[in-house]
């Protein structure tokens, strides 16, 4: 097998100075002189056989022939990078995996860009991910089992907890649904009359369905089919206001005029397995990332 005739710090060089404009200010970028910037660049288009660069003006750019090649180049270069901050993340101790246990009413949006940010620097880390409902909160954190929790409540210790974010809940129906007919704000008499949408594992499911009620409760294990049920019209029920945004400025749902009663806020809090599992830098990272969203949402 014939060894390459270039290599890939040349075509690194090549993608910065175009990106750049110059010899001089990719120089700057990668930590060299302006004249092992011109000698590498030299000796790639020698090796080549092509002129890959022209200077317009005073910007250098790609020829024709010089846009094919490093086009093709990339996808390499990115690769190559990527194989160092694997190799990097390694050197450093990085987990192969992470397990996770989350609240259900966590804003996804935030949950999955945060994941895919620790993905970029941790390609190889696996996350095993459990969502639950609040009344599996305290189940969950006496298994300790995963390695970081999203919950509605803190750890035993709270020096492995800290407050996260405020999830608010509005209450919402179906727009045209009797009760939007109500004198404000509504009575609880008034919202006796229709039935309420719960949130429930499915253990506590089972222990409802023995329970006697004087209003009318229907129970789900899954927020998108609490809210499916709702606009429907089965009912009312407060759901996480990030869950349902969209269908309300649609009109599809309404918030319910219940005055000082409108809204509700569940703090979620952000626990670690133990001490030791705070110190660790790839769970740091994670956490990083995840309180990052938050900050910014």
């Amino acid at each position: 097998m014939e060894l390459p005739h270039t290599t890939l710090e040349q075509w690194v060089v090549l993608q910065t100075v175009v990106t750049e404009g110059s010899y001089a200010q990719a120089a700057a970028v990668l930590f060299r002189s302006q004249s092992s910037v011109s000698y590498a660049l030299s000796s790639l288009q020698e090796r080549i056989g092509l002129p890959l660069l022209k200077v317009v003006g005073r910007k250098a750019e790609l020829t024709e022939q010089g846009r094919a090649l490093l086009s093709q180049a990339q996808p390499l270069i990115a690769a190559f990078t990527q194989l160092e901050a694997r190799a990097h993340g390694l050197r450093q101790g990085a987990r192969t995996q992470i397990s996770l246990v989350v609240d259900a009413v966590f804003a996804k949006e935030s949950l999955f860009s945060a994941l895919q940010a620790f993905q970029q620097t941790f390609p190889d880390t696996q996350l095993q991910l459990t969502e639950i409902l609040r009344n599996e909160t305290d189940r969950q954190l006496q298994a300790r089992t995963a390695d970081i929790y999203i919950t509605t409540q803190p750890a035993e210790n709270t020096l492995n907890s800290r407050w996260l974010v405020d999830v608010e809940f509005v209450p919402v129906v179906k727009s045209g649904h009797p009760l939007l007919l109500s004198t404000v704000p509504i009575s609880n008499t008034e919202l006796a009359r229709y039935p309420l949408i719960t949130l429930v594992d499915r253990d506590s499911q089972r222990d409802e369905k023995r329970k006697p009620y004087e209003t009318v409760n229907w129970s789900f294990t899954t927020i998108e089919s609490a809210i499916e049920a709702i606009a429907h019209g089965v009912g009312y029920g407060w759901v996480p206001l990030h869950s349902v945004k969209a269908r309300l400025q649609s009109g599809e749902l309404i918030m319910l005029p219940l005055g000082k009663r409108a809204v509700r806020k569940t703090a979620l809090y952000l626990s670690y397995n133990s001490e030791k599992h705070s110190y660790d830098p790839t769970l740091n990272a994670f956490v990083a990332e995840i309180e990052r969203r938050v900050g910014s949402s």
